[in-house]
């Protein structure tokens, strides 16, 4: 069974959890029902329509409109006014189902070189472990160096996804050449090794040492 939390459009409060199950139309249902609403079209926290109940995944955070358009909680919602000026990059986090709102300032300030701090330094990096915790497989987008997010699954220590991370980087690197050299090649290899080397070739058969 999945569990959704499903806010109002356009709010971070009045959170309501419900299971998920049936179509689309049940969980609109169930929407309206817990919110007190007329629901006719959910989003998810990027601000995509959700058309299709397979969409949904357990602990997504859904937003509930009546036909409106999808309205940002982030930028709709404003600080307290003592604040205004201060901290503009707040965001909610989701702790075993207990929600804080707070800011990136107050998260990474304090301890620049923390994990948090590290989280929130490259969403990039970031976003493939998250998935990879979340549903077991590893994906990462097109323009995301691999690398990186191997140095940021070992900062985390999540071992499983090193392993996983290591062997699509040794996947991606070019297979070496063994093409065969032509004689002219082959020739001009031979007049620029200095008389004091060795030049060794290999072809499918045997290997011939030059000196």
């Amino acid at each position: 069974m999945r569990r959704v939390t499903l806010f109002l459009n356009g709010s971070p409060k009045n959170r309501k959890m419900v299971a998920v199950y049936g179509t689309l139309s049940d969980l609109l249902s169930a929407a309206s029902s817990k919110l007190g609403i007329k629901a006719t079209s959910v989003y998810n926290g990027k601000g995509r329509l959700i058309d299709d109940i397979a969409l949904i995944r357990d602990d997504d955070v859904l937003f509930v409109c009546e036909g409106e358009p999808f309205i940002d909680p982030q930028t709709d919602s404003k600080p307290p006014e003592g604040l205004l000026g201060f901290h503009t990059d707040w965001l909610t986090l989701n702790v075993g189902g207990w929600y804080f709102t707070t800011t990136r300032s107050t998260l990474v300030n304090k301890e620049p070189d923390g994990m948090l701090a590290h989280m929130f330094e490259d969403k990039g990096y970031f976003e493939p472990i998250l998935n990879y915790l979340r549903h077991g497989q590893l994906i990462v987008n097109d323009g995301i160096n691999l690398l990186g997010v191997l140095e940021e699954a070992r900062f985390f220590g999540i071992d499983s996804l090193i392993e996983h991370l290591e062997v699509a980087i040794k996947n991606s690197q070019p297979l070496e050449d063994h093409s065969p050299i032509s004689r002219k090649e082959f020739v001009r290899f031979l007049l620029a090794t200095p008389t004091k080397s060795e030049l060794r070739c290999q072809d499918e058969f045997q290997e011939l040492l030059c000196f």
